[in-house]
């Protein structure tokens, strides 16, 4: 017989429901029971969480104020180091005891439940592009190297292959890597274009 454990985001109302101006505050500490977020950075299931709610009533119904902080792990969309982002937001939302009312929560069973506006605030919170340091150079495109982690001034300089047959040009006599004219051309060709 499997027992049901109650969700940390579920708060009972009862005592205030229809008696406006009433209040009630709440302080949980918890592991997150599912994943919030995708891609590259989330609050990951089991992370701890601390929420702090305040309930009002209200004539439309229950009005939750709400403040949540933990982490977000994930990874540098530029080094691909592990990262670790603070959690801290804060959002508010009305529980309707009609949803007649055109809101989009309800009071349900005399409780309100959290998840969905506070699942909403901590993926909108969450970096689109999440880097380790603002100023992460990244990696190095031929070797894949974490740029951050050369030493300074140790830059290494990458030709793309397409274009070495011109690096030679820029020494002004024509010339490629190996010392080598382009195939055709003379020494008098150039110096005739001069």
């Amino acid at each position: 017989m499997s027992t049901h454990t109650p969700s940390p985001y579920v708060f009972g109302v009862r005592d205030i429901m229809h008696q406006p101006g009433q209040m009630r505050e709440f302080e949980r500490e918890f592991a997150v029971p599912e994943q919030l977020g995708a891609g590259v950075i989330a609050v990951p299931e089991g992370e701890p969480m601390r929420l702090e709610v305040r309930l009002e009533s209200v004539h439309e119904g229950i009005l939750a104020s709400a403040e949540v902080s933990s982490v977000a792990r994930g990874e540098c969309v530029r080094c691909l180091t592990e990262v670790d982002l603070p959690v801290e937001v804060d959002f508010q939302e009305l529980f309707a005891y009609s949803l007649e009312d055109a809101f989009d929560f309800e009071v349900h069973d005399e409780r309100v439940d959290l998840e969905g506006p506070l699942r909403d605030a901590v993926v909108l919170s969450l970096p689109f592009q999440p880097v380790c340091r603002p100023d992460c150079p990244g990696l190095d495109p031929v070797t894949g190297e974490r740029l951050a982690d050369r030493p300074a001034g140790e830059a290494q300089r990458a030709i793309d292959p397409r274009w070495a047959a011109l690096n030679g040009l820029a020494d002004g006599d024509g010339r490629d890597d190996r010392g080598e004219r382009p195939s055709g051309e003379s020494a008098t060709d150039l110096s005739s274009e001069r």
